[in-house]
């Protein structure tokens, strides 16, 4: 017998707790690494020059790497905490997820590559391999998310053991429906105006000016994307409503939404005014409200639709892992979510002045490769 053959019961209240943990995590790598990824799409587009393309990228300089440990922490999590629903994920959706590793791969390697080298050509082509490599996981995430929203569909499987188990019942392609092409959209607007706006937050002058008026034009298309993705998603899961779903959860989803919607608002406003501060707390809550919107529609199913699998489910109480483990894990993270909060805020303190072209000397750029 495996965990995906115990029938299933009502969650205990650490299977609640960390779900809201893995929450609380992908909250955090969403609200940090999205401006990572904004800022890193943003780098040819914002950047006239080598010198100001190196401003753009010196305001996340210190930060990116760091930011890509909630994805790891949120993956470790899933994998500890609801084994069942990490290997479906990763069984069912490898090539999603493969392709997320390649642009993270990308992004790491043109931070680390793109000064080894004084030429324009070696310097332009890393540039645009930042923001290839920041475009990617952004998309990919949107559209990934978007089917959780709405229930990737489940059959039944067996694993090695002659089991049954759920197992992901889609295809690749499957997963870029109309909807799920919106989330992706969505995810990369917002990215893109939450970078916009962080690196307005960190510069001055020319690049300040630029990202300023990009964040503006960038807003509007978030703003119309965020509504048109609450309000289908929303509607979708009122009139299609997932197995097992309890109706007060659709409406705080509604609600997250909402507020989601509204902090894309706040944060155009804010930049409209010149209050680069408010404008990326505007955009940093509108993602904290997204990701809740999408979490309140994992529980029981996370994230799956089970209409096919209902004798056997993949949900909350049948992907977790033993009682003995979580009270192991909960113990562990009392100690070190705070210290690694800690560490975030302080290194965020550290680096919190703003940068702008005369900080860095100009380099003898060559033309050729």
């Amino acid at each position: 017998m495996t965990i995906f053959d115990v029938p299933a019961t009502s969650p205990s209240a650490l299977q609640i707790v960390w779900l809201i943990l893995v929450c609380v995590l992908w909250i955090g790598f969403f609200v940090l690494e999205g401006f990572d990824f904004g800022a890193g799409m943003l780098v040819p587009f914002l950047g006239k020059s080598d010198q100001t393309r190196r401003v753009v990228i010196n305001s996340v300089g210190p930060h990116w790497d760091g930011n890509e440990v909630w994805l790891l922490t949120a993956g470790g999590a899933m994998f500890a905490a609801f084994s069942g629903w990490y290997a479906s994920l990763f069984s069912g959706l490898y090539l999603p997820l493969f392709l997320v590793l390649v642009g993270l791969i990308l992004r790491g390697v043109a931070f680390e590559y793109r000064s080894k080298n004084d030429s324009k050509t070696w310097r332009t082509t890393w540039d645009w391999l930042l923001a290839i490599g920041s475009f990617i996981p952004a998309l990919v995430f949107g559209v990934g998310f978007a089917n959780f929203l709405i229930g990737l569909p489940t059959k039944a499987g067996t694993n090695g053991f002659g089991n049954t188990i759920p197992l992901y019942g889609g295809g690749f392609w499957g997963l870029f429906t109309p909807f799920a092409l919106i989330g992706g959209l969505l995810f990369v607007a917002l990215f893109l105006t939450h970078g916009a706006f962080f690196v307005g937050l960190k510069t001055t002058d020319e690049v300040h000016d630029r990202a300023q008026k990009l964040g503006n034009t960038l807003g509007i298309v978030a703003m119309v994307l965020m509504l048109i993705f609450v309000l289908w998603g929303n509607l979708r899961l009122f009139m299609q409503p997932l197995p097992g779903h309890p109706g007060w959860l659709t409406a705080v989803g509604w609600i997250a939404g909402i507020v989601a919607l509204l902090g894309v608002v706040f944060g155009w406003f804010m930049n409209s005014k010149n209050r680069d501060g408010w404008a990326f707390i505007g955009t940093g809550a509108s993602i904290l409200f997204l990701v809740v919107m999408f979490f309140t529609t994992f529980y029981p199913g996370l994230g799956f639709n089970n209409a096919n699998t209902l004798d056997n489910p993949l949900d909350i109480t049948t992907a977790s892992s033993s009682p003995h483990t979580l009270t192991l894990m909960t113990i562990f993270a009392c100690i070190m979510v705070p210290i690694v909060l800690l560490y975030t805020f302080w290194s965020y303190w550290v680096f919190r002045r703003r940068l702008n072209a005369t900080n860095i000397p100009a380099l003898a750029v060559t033309t050729a490769a």
